[in-house]
């Protein structure tokens, strides 16, 4: 299929995916059917014609910010949290080989050879001979996120969307795992999400996505055919845009 097959448009997109999703029902380690299902996805939606990049939180093995509640200190717990992007951004990538799609790790800081250090026309030119570019270690500085890398990494690819999979399908008025009135958003603004605190994505990846008008579309990664459907112009979970 060729990219003008893709009835949503898009070209390109960073795919954001928690690193507590890898961990599968428990949201510890890395479960190797999730990790499996995943690269099927990503690999199926490539050999559409589909460029993907993908940035990795790492929860699953080590969050800074609560470890800095235990007495970590944060910057050594946010260094120690970006490492934990990197084993995951590894893993995805050998199951994505694995379904026969070329797929490269890059990192925000020089980890040779463990893996390539991030500049962007290296990740794009992955992306444009028919792999997948994962990008790791989050911006490469403490006290930001990955949910704030994956915006600055979209925007320096320029990307088409932010396409953040999560274990919900979409963004709701609080959380739906705790509120059970929670009502799920078709489609808000960011100026909507940012005055309300909604937690999908922290206030800064919100505020780079404005000021870049990168759409983010939140979904639930872990619904089997789900980037598909999105991809091929069905509605999937949550839009949020300018």
């Amino acid at each position: 299929m060729e990219d003008s097959e893709l009835m949503t448009g898009y070209r390109r997109v960073l795919l954001k995916l928690s690193g507590e999703s890898l961990g599968g029902p428990s949201g510890k380690g890395i479960n190797e059917n999730v990790l499996a299902a995943y690269a099927r996805e990503i690999a199926s939606a490539v050999k559409e014609g589909l460029q993907v990049a993908i940035v990795i939180g790492g929860g699953n093995i080590f969050r800074g910010l609560s470890g800095a509640g235990k007495g970590f200190d944060r910057v050594q717990g946010d260094k120690m949290g970006m490492l934990a992007t990197v084993i995951n951004s590894l893993g995805l990538s050998m199951a994505i080989r694995s379904e026969g799609v070329e797929a490269e790790v890059f990192t925000a800081t020089p980890m040779m050879p463990v893996a390539r250090y991030y500049m962007r026309d290296d990740a794009v030119a992955v992306m444009e001979r028919g792999g997948v570019a994962l990008i790791a270690g989050g911006t490469g500085n403490p006290f930001f996120t990955t949910d704030s890398g994956a915006a600055l990494r979209a925007l320096e690819i320029g990307a088409d969307a932010l396409l953040k999979g999560t274990r919900v399908d979409g963004v709701y008025t609080a959380d739906p795992e705790k509120d059970p009135s929670a009502v799920r958003y078709e489609e808000l603004t960011f100026d909507k999400a940012m005055e309300d605190h909604l937690k999908v994505m922290d206030q800064t990846a919100f505020a780079l996505c404005r000021e870049g008008n990168m759409p983010i579309i939140v979904f639930d990664m872990n619904a089997g055919g789900n980037l598909a459907r999105l991809l091929h112009g069905e509605k999937v979970g949550t839009l949020v845009h300018a």
